[in-house]
């Protein structure tokens, strides 16, 4: 019998030393039935109350394809600990010829062996519900008596061993001061972060000190003594560090500055970054933004050296979103016809074979050992029996079996993929909406390699060999609005590019 461990813990106050015992005590037991254990599935800091566990998921999906016939865990709240979801995901291992086995626990094949194994689940179940209820009672208690309830503690504090209370910490909460004395003053988040890590500080949890870490401190208000914990607040409940006159100027400044052009300017992701280049000196185009004087914000691309005044002449910018969309549509248009979809599905499956060494090789030796064992067997029955011919052919046939169980595993390690699971991912990318602008990121890293800008065209190169196109500008002009300014609805016109007839659409091209 072929079989896989599946091992996990539940929080993260275990270690991987639960998970070491778990496969140890796996593997013994699979040693004692003759079982072969191909492979670890393991999950960590994750509940067996939920089938959302992303190993789990995986060994599931890989029961599909008959590699194992068991699933081997140290006990079987291991596997669940909802008696539904355990039903659910045993009716689909049983499906596929696949059955889960407790290590610890001795369960029969006959009827009292499902009582037994429907009673543990059960008991499983009732034992996690028990506890989350336990747990949640103890950390209200903990709550209303403004006592540590477990997590990451804030720069500033400790928590003292005895009281389980935040205290004080005196040598990081001055820096917690400082921080918001900085920024009430009028410093910018990153060089208030940049001077902390020169001074080689760090966060609670000791990694280095981001614009995030300091736009998380100054809106805590634990910092001016307020214990929160879900719906429970609690004024004073734990030493102020900062007073509240200081810690609402703060949060004045914060809110001004979430309003400002600025904070727009640095969250809107700017697509085409690293790989759009400005066609006549090469330069990369960075992203940028202006505002009109009615407050409206445009984004747009520009060369960095005509930016930088570094020699190039090339000043005009380029509206994001339209550059952006035009990009997209045309490399929908271009990459996801038919012909396209199966060249690059066969490049993936020759990369697939020429990345995979291990498997051919494991292949090659067993039609070898399985050559050795006909010929012997065909010398066998022609007469040639003797003590060394039985011993090799047990010998080879041991093999053989070692070789399957090796190519099971690495198979297991590195799945391949067929060529219709493939070309089946690579067109789902033909019905997304452009202006989901998760859609156009996933379309651009994936199929997109480089975009060059001249004045009069555009030329893109995609991630597969020959593949470059140029569109006109006239064509981005009718489909976007002049001069790539404007998102006006475009007349269909018909355009030549490269020798190919594109129609051009509000929201497509589609190809003559």
């Amino acid at each position: 019998m072929k079989a896989v461990i599946y091992a996990r813990y539940s929080s993260d106050s275990q270690r991987d030393e639960s998970i070491d015992g778990q496969i140890r005590e796996c593997t013994e037991y699979a040693q004692k039935e003759n079982i072969t254990i191909l492979g670890t599935y393991i999950d960590r800091a994750l509940s067996a109350r939920t089938a959302d566990r992303p190993d789990f998921q995986r060994m599931i999906a890989d029961s599909e394809k008959g590699m194992f016939d068991a699933v081997l865990v140290w006990k079987l709240d291991r596997f669940s600990r909802d008696r539904y979801d355990s039903a659910h995901y045993k009716h689909i291992l049983k499906k596929n010829g696949v059955r889960v086995i407790s290590a610890k626990e001795a369960i029969s094949d006959g009827p009292e062996g499902i009582i037994l194994e429907s009673m543990l689940e059960g008991m499983n179940e009732y034992y996690s519900a028990e506890l989350a209820v336990k747990i949640r009672r103890g950390q209200k208690e903990n709550a209303l008596k403004c006592k540590a309830n477990g997590g990451g503690k804030p720069l500033g504090y400790l928590v003292d061993p005895e009281t389980h209370k935040y205290i004080i910490d005196p040598i990081t909460a001055p820096i917690v001061r400082e921080v918001f004395e900085r920024y009430a003053n009028g410093e910018m988040i990153q060089d208030i972060a940049d001077s902390l890590n020169e001074k080689g500080i760090k966060t609670a949890y000791g990694t280095v000190i981001r614009i995030s870490t300091i736009s998380v401190m100054l809106r805590n208000r634990k910092y001016i003594g307020e214990y929160k914990y879900g719906d429970i607040i609690i004024p004073d409940g734990v030493p102020a560090i900062v007073d509240k006159d200081l810690f609402e100027r703060v949060q004045r400044r914060m809110e001004r500055n979430r309003r400002s052009p600025a904070r727009m300017k640095a969250t809107e992701p700017y697509l085409l970054s690293s790989k759009i280049f400005c066609g006549y000196c090469g330069s990369p185009m960075l992203g940028e933004c202006g505002t009109t004087r009615k407050g409206v914000v445009h984004h747009y691309y520009k060369c960095y050296s005509a930016k930088r005044r570094q020699g190039c002449t090339h000043r005009k910018g380029l509206k994001k979103d339209t550059i952006e969309k035009a990009v997209v549509l045309y490399t929908v248009n271009r990459v996801l016809q038919t012909d396209v979809i199966n060249r690059i599905a066969d490049s993936i499956l020759v990369l697939q074979g020429q990345a995979d060494t291990t498997t051919p090789a494991l292949k090659a030796q067993l039609k070898e050992c399985e050559k050795g064992i006909t010929n012997l067997v065909n010398a066998i029955q022609a007469g040639i029996l003797t003590q060394s011919t039985k011993e090799r052919l047990e010998q080879l046939e041991e093999d053989r079996e070692k070789l399957k169980t090796s190519i099971l595993q690495a198979q297991l390690k590195r799945p391949q993929f067929s060529k219709e699971e493939i070309v089946s991912w690579i067109e789902r990318f033909k019905y997304g909406n452009i202006d989901d602008p998760d859609y156009r990121s996933e379309v651009i890293d994936t199929f997109v390699n480089s975009v060059y800008v001249y004045d009069d065209k555009v030329i893109l190169t995609y991630n597969y060999k020959d593949g470059s196109d140029t569109i006109s500008k006239e064509a981005v002009d009718r489909a976007f609005g002049s001069d790539m300014e404007k998102l006006a609805p475009p007349k269909q016109k018909s355009v030549l590019a490269r020798g190919r007839i594109f129609v051009l659409y509000s929201s497509f091209f589609t190809l003559q």
